[in-house]
């Protein structure tokens, strides 16, 4: 148990987390194809945890409480499922989607599930100097203070783009798989110890 730290109740394997901090996934969006041509207007009406304002957005919004979700659901039989905490989750909520609209009688499908985009958060529990950051990474960042707190980090490799606040607090998003989540933040977490502000 050694070279195991604990956040939370979770032994962090520091193999693939050197820093002892796991980004915690706080949002999964995924697509899927339903195959069909999808009338709109029917599931609106005939599902019960749906909502559908043409005028404002061209999809019906629906949602269930297991796991906690929401769906875009588009009448070219694309759908986009919000609000998963896991990539399991979000496959999950999708497929009782599908079944909804089964039983509204669409002969849909379930194809091309892709995850689209995961959301991760951490707090490194220091504070960061972002000027300093800025300053010395500036073709990956922005930083205008004025219009945003924090600093917007884009990294290359992997394709993620961090912001950094100076709270310490860190946002991590674009990734598809949740190992990208994880490197980006490894990847990261040396700058940032580097710009750690001394409390006075």
């Amino acid at each position: 148990m050694a070279d195991q730290v604990l956040e939370g109740s979770q032994p962090v394997d520091l193999s693939t987390h050197p820093s002892g901090i796991v980004p915690t996934l706080q949002n999964i969006v995924s697509t899927v194809n339903l195959d069909c041509k999808l009338d709109l207007k029917t599931i609106a009406l005939r599902a019960r945890n749906a909502e559908f304002n043409p005028k404002r957005f061209a999809a019906v919004i629906m949602r269930i409480r297991e796991p906690k979700t929401t769906a875009l659901i588009f009448a070219s039989g694309k759908m986009v499922c919000t609000g998963a905490k896991s990539e399991h989750q979000s496959k999950m909520a999708a497929r009782k989607y599908a079944r909804i609209i089964q039983k509204l009688g669409f002969p849909a499908k379930f194809k091309d599930f892709k995850i689209q985009n995961i959301v991760g958060s951490c707090d490194v529990k220091f504070p960061i100097r972002l000027e300093g950051l800025v300053l010395k990474h500036s073709q990956f960042c922005s930083y205008e203070p004025e219009i945003f707190p924090g600093l917007i980090y884009r990294m290359a490799s992997p394709k993620i783009v961090l912001l950094i606040f100076v709270s310490g607090k860190i946002v991590l998003t674009g990734a598809k798989a949740r190992e990208d989540t994880y490197r980006a933040f490894e990847n990261i977490y040396p700058v940032l110890t580097e710009y750690r502000k001394i409390q006075q």
